[in-house]
């Protein structure tokens, strides 16, 4: 195998988790401004590759023409989750009457929805990239083969979610399982990056101590949870703000009750088991290792993302706050997923500090 096809591919590879982020990050500015709604069909907006600029550019009976094509999608979905079991959600689409209200046409909500089409589909062939090229290691390191093809076919489905989630109104538990699909990407093509980059460097292994390892590995698992319960309390202030016809903005958050006050005190103990873990990870590595590199770099993060959750608390939920929150949190993810990955095989040798 030639050295330059496996530097090729750990190039393509970085790039594609950078456009991973940007996408989260679009995702982000879309659900903070309120423009999942604006392009109203997928894949294409408003019957065009090209969206509007102004309501008179739109198809004769737009909103009658879209919300029919919104039912007879949803029910579609419905009868699959009919069939595997999940009858109960199946009811709550049939009879959520929200999708019988058409969207109205606002350019910038439909432009903020097309760009972040756009940015996933340069996401989209970045990750096809990455699995072309990935085949440079069919012989010698089939698993980077395999998960590269893997996260094509799971970008696949991420996108008809996305389909679903336009389709459905952003119902609550769909944006959920959309934000989880996510990170799987976003943890797979880290996975292949480490894995390559490990193995392009043929240094022999060895694992951190079990203690280490465990604490890297909560550490990432409880952050996983903030996220899920950042999402979920998202979606409460998205329930509140319709409820309130989106007035009196700064009232939205203290009516989410617990579920907010249990995502704010993970977010405290995020900070405390980092910290803890930083104090192991700093005695046993020297400072250039990946595993104390990234331990830093995901303090760095957990700061900002506290300063972004009080900016979202006692300034209203601005829109901008709302975005960085969102991808401070994927980043902050992918650097402890990088981190655990780098505790169990640490990369550099004569790292450890005698």
């Amino acid at each position: 195998m030639h050295q330059s096809s496996q530097k090729r591919f750990i190039r393509i590879n970085l790039i594609t988790i950078i456009t991973l982020f940007a996408v989260i990050l679009a995702g982000g500015v879309v659900r903070s401004t309120g423009s999942g709604m604006g392009c109203p069909d997928w894949p294409k907006c408003f019957d065009q590759y090209i969206p509007p600029t102004n309501v008179s550019e739109l198809p004769a009976d737009y909103e009658q023409k879209y919300v029919a094509m919104r039912v007879k999608k949803n029910e579609r979905f419905a009868k699959t989750l009919d069939v595997l079991g999940y009858g109960d959600l199946a009811v709550r689409i049939r009879e959520d009457k929200s999708i019988l209200q058409p969207e109205s046409f606002n350019a910038f909500k439909t432009w903020t929805e097309y760009i972040n089409r756009l940015i996933g589909v340069l996401c989209g062939f970045a990750l096809l990239a990455s699995a072309i090229f990935s085949f440079t290691y069919f012989r010698s390191r089939k698993r980077i083969v395999f998960l590269s093809v893997f996260n094509v076919f799971l970008v696949v489905f991420q996108a008809w979610m996305g389909s679903i989630v336009v389709s459905t109104n952003l119902m609550a538990w769909i944006v959920t399982v959309h934000m989880l699909l996510a990170l799987a990407i976003v943890a797979i093509s880290i996975y292949t990056y480490f894995d390559a980059k490990h193995f392009a460097q043929k240094v022999n292994a060895r694992k951190s101590p079990l203690l280490i390892r465990l604490l890297a590995l909560g550490v990432l698992v409880l952050t996983i949870v903030q996220i899920t319960l950042g999402t979920e309390v998202r979606e409460q202030v998205d329930a509140i703000a319709t409820a309130m016809n989106n007035l009196n903005r700064a009232e939205w958050l203290s009516k989410t009750g617990v579920i907010f006050n249990f995502h704010r005190d993970i977010a405290v103990l995020v900070l405390g088991l980092n910290f803890l873990l930083f104090r192991f990870v700093h005695r046993k590595y020297a400072l250039k290792t990946d595993a104390h590199r990234m331990l830093r770099f995901s303090l760095n993060l957990i700061t900002l993302q506290l300063l972004t959750g009080l900016a979202l608390e006692y300034l209203a939920l601005q829109p901008v706050a709302q975005a960085l929150h969102i991808l401070l949190a994927s980043l902050l993810f992918g650097s402890q997923f990088y981190m655990f990955l780098s505790l169990n095989k640490d990369l550099e040798e004569g790292s450890a500090v005698a």
